[in-house]
Formats: structure tokens, C-alpha cells, sequence
């Protein structure tokens, strides 16, 4: 009977973990994370979701001789926005992974 006991208990604290993941996994999806190149000459906005929401590029950025120049921004700009949410991804989820093997 004991068993049964400790069971159910784990069986709720489990269940509360995962309504608590899913709470912080959408408060995670709702934030907005800003990345942005050297001198803010390309600033993106994406999602938690990791979906690019906006993007601001200034007008001296654009340079019709050197269009690399402007994928080089670009790709500052999203590489550093994609770091903010893992970041935050895990430090706001890994307390859940904590314990687990190979998390």
C-alpha cells in the first residue's frame, strides 16, 4: 500500500511540473528578443518561437557596391538575436532538466 502511496505522489508532482514547463514555455514563446548588428545598422526582432518578426535596417547599410556587406549585418544581427533566446531558453527552462541523464 505504501508504494501505491509514494506513486500517486509522484504522479501529482509530476503533473504540476509539466503544467508549470508549459506555463514558462509559453511565457518563453510571448517574449520578444532583440538582436542587432555592430552600430545598430541591422536590428531583428523574433519570438520565442524563434520567429523573425521584424527587421530595421538603416539606410547607410545598404551599399550597392559591397551587398555583402549588408548579408554580413544580417546575419550579426540574427546570430546574436538566436543566442538571447537560447540563453534565456535555458536559463528559464534547464531548472527542469536538472537531474535528468543527457539534459
Amino acid at each position: 500500500m505504501m508504494n501505491g502511496m509514494n506513486m500517486n505522489k509522484m504522479m501529482k508532482q509530476m503533473q504540476k511540473m509539466q503544467k508549470q514547463l508549459k506555463e514558462e514555455q509559453d511565457n518563453l514563446n510571448k517574449q520578444e528578443f532583440t538582436g542587432s548588428a555592430p552600430d545598430d545598422m541591422v536590428v531583428v526582432t523574433f519570438n520565442g518561437e524563434r520567429i523573425m518578426t521584424d527587421i530595421k535596417i538603416k539606410p547607410e547599410a545598404i551599399d550597392p557596391d559591397d551587398p555583402e556587406m549588408l548579408s554580413d549585418l544580417i546575419v550579426a544581427a540574427v546570430n546574436d538575436a538566436m543566442k538571447k533566446i537560447k540563453d534565456t531558453t535555458q536559463s528559464t527552462m534547464g531548472k527542469y532538466a536538472k537531474g535528468i541523464p543527457g539534459m
